[in-house]
């Protein structure tokens, strides 16, 4: 399968079910955490899939793409230790905690190997042919 699109990526398809599920999962969580951690954790499962995105767009730049998978990364461990927030805090059961986490880790885990073969993804343009300085040759 030809990729065309962050979107076709494995790591992005889980990354974004991830984020939906801890949307449907934060419904439940109490009014008071809503500008807290209900907030913070939609945000940071989403942030995977953005930054995510937006390192696609800059492969043609292995430490800019690198860079903004570094960020997806960190975003990914935010959103795990938002889960042990919501755990600790008794949101969310042992259950509800533990999926989720599971497939944080299998994202990371995805994140790391694009992270130490970035080669792979990332775009490399021709060497554009040399050219005469002069028009005398």
């Amino acid at each position: 399968m030809r990729i065309e699109s962050a979107k076709d990526l494995t790591v992005y398809k889980s990354a974004y079910r991830v984020a939906m599920e801890i949307f449907e999962l934060t419904k439940s969580f109490p009014i008071e955490e809503k500008y807290a951690l209900t907030s913070q954790i939609r945000r940071s499962s989403r942030s995977v899939c953005l930054n995510l995105r937006e390192a696609w767009a800059k492969r043609r730049y292995e430490a800019h793409f690198v860079s903004k998978l570094s960020d997806c990364d960190g975003e990914n461990s935010e959103t795990d230790s938002a889960l042990d927030f919501a755990s600790d805090c008794g949101y969310i059961s042992a259950e509800q905690h533990e999926v989720p986490v599971a497939k944080c880790t299998e994202v990371g885990r995805m994140l790391g190997g694009i992270i130490r073969k970035p080669e792979s993804f990332v775009i490399t343009m021709p060497t554009p042919a040399l050219r005469p300085l002069s028009s005398d040759v």
